[in-house]
């Protein structure tokens, strides 16, 4: 069942993907329809699960369930990573790689690969205040507050020079 994200409980399971680009507004509009739709049949083994989304920065999305409601099943998290699949499919994007890593550069978000990252922190592109997104954050508080932190508050710091 769908529920307004601001609903959920901080303690609330998250699952955050990024996209390769920004999405349209009309593409936007079109992934907040089909998370809507599919949140309201994500199910656990028949039972209903409480869940929603948001999209951050028009390029991240962000499943949300209310494990205090019902937990998710690996079945249950199998059929997310399907609707990703689909969204990816009807956008030609990747959403799911994890060797992806996405920075600020003042207002702008970068997305480079992996490799990439660490050649930048190198040569000092990537510093200890550089904002990052740590996409694996596991709850909505961790979103709130850990998700869109500085390069040495995050798993990122072990690429930066002493």
């Amino acid at each position: 069942m769908f529920v307004e994200y601001q609903d959920l409980p901080s303690n609330s399971r998250v699952w955050v993907y990024q996209s390769e680009r920004e999405f349209t507004s009309k593409e936007l509009e079109f992934i907040s329809e089909k998370a809507i739709d599919f949140i309201e049949k994500w199910t656990k083994h028949g039972s209903n699960l409480k869940g929603s989304f948001t999209i951050k920065y028009n390029q991240f999305l962000v499943l949300a369930v209310d494990e205090g409601f019902n937990n998710v099943s690996g079945c249950s998290i199998d059929s997310s990573v399907r609707f990703v699949q689909e969204l990816e499919k009807s956008f030609q994007v990747d959403m799911m790689n994890k060797m992806n890593v996405s920075f600020k550069d003042g207002d702008n978000i970068n997305m480079v690969k992996m490799s990439d990252f660490k050649e930048f922190a190198k040569s000092n592109k990537i510093t200890q205040e550089t904002i990052v997104f740590n996409n694996m954050v596991t709850t909505k508080e961790e979103l709130e507050t850990q998700w869109e932190v500085t390069a040495n508050n995050s798993w990122h710091k072990r690429f930066l020079v002493s």
